[in-house]
């Protein structure tokens, strides 16, 4: 069966003007099914994991690219992750009971902060602050570019509960008058796309659709799927960070140490000889 999740980059020809889109089912569906998500919340979420796919497209090496944001509203934590081979994992956590109808996103989060981490598979953690004035996730993203990385930048996001999709485009250093031409038209067509057209037609369809009059050049489809990248050796690196001390007062007052994955609730159990071994090397019998 061929995967709902798809991904696909294209690029206007001779210009420096380029874009991608992607849409979501399957994996969105898996990851909001995690926990009784409100509507608003449902939705803010498949924005966000749309939003990761496309950001991290723009990557020029293999990691992943996270978006966050901590506040004071009812929905106190957002998270959407995506690797460099589109493996999304995305959770969000909220007031039960706080959330009814639909809410903005300044409604949801209050006073907040959002970022944007990029984790490479070689070399440092970068983080970059996305500003908050914006009354949409997508509005707030163009800003962050604007200001962090001086590209001009436009983002549609939509997501309905069921599925979740993006369109990006991107005017990049070194274009030309013609370009800028280019830009002005592409922006405006991109401008009227409609919810139920990003949400239900493929992308050959959606961009003929937008773009008929221009030459655009689209490469070859790419999977998305949900995947989780928590690990029994991830978890006791956990563990360690948090000090021998904590562990051992865990183990003598509750036997084993059990933890959870947030993101696809995997559980890992370990025993006293599993915290010997990680603190000593070796297993005291």
């Amino acid at each position: 069966m061929a995967s709902r999740d798809q991904f696909q980059r294209f690029l206007f020809e001779h210009s420096q003007v380029r874009g991608a889109w992607v849409q979501l089912a399957d994996s969105y569906q898996t990851i909001t099914s995690q926990a009784p998500y409100p509507d608003s919340v449902r939705q803010l979420l498949g924005e966000s994991l749309a939003a990761s796919v496309l950001l991290s497209s723009t990557l020029k090496f293999n990691g992943s690219l996270s978006l966050q944001a901590a506040g004071n509203g009812p929905m106190t934590t957002l998270l959407a992750e995506s690797t460099h081979n589109r493996h999304i994992r995305g959770i969000a956590r909220f007031e039960d009971g706080a959330i009814t109808g639909e809410k903005t996103l300044h409604e949801l989060l209050g006073e907040s902060r959002m970022a944007i981490t990029i984790t490479p598979d070689q070399g440092h953690r970068y983080q970059g602050v996305v500003p908050r004035e914006a009354d949409t996730l997508a509005g707030c993203l163009e800003e962050y570019f604007e200001r962090s990385e001086q590209i001009a930048t436009r983002l549609f996001l939509f997501a309905d509960g069921e599925k979740a999709a993006g369109l990006l485009l991107q005017r990049l250093p070194g274009h030309t008058e013609e370009d800028d031409d280019l830009w002005n038209r592409v922006e405006h067509l991109a401008a009227t796309v409609q919810a139920e057209e990003m949400l239900e037609l493929d992308s050959e369809t959606l961009l003929h659709r937008l773009f008929h009059e221009e030459t655009v050049r689209l490469f070859d489809p790419e999977p998305v799927a949900f995947h989780c990248s928590c690990s029994r050796e991830r978890t006791l690196a956990a563990l360690e960070s948090i000090g021998r001390e904590e562990c051992y007062s865990i183990l003598d007052e509750q036997g084993s140490i059990n933890m959870d994955c947030q993101f696809c609730h995997a559980n890992y159990r370990f025993d006293r000889n599993d915290i010997d071994h990680l603190f000593t090397g070796h297993t005291l019998h």
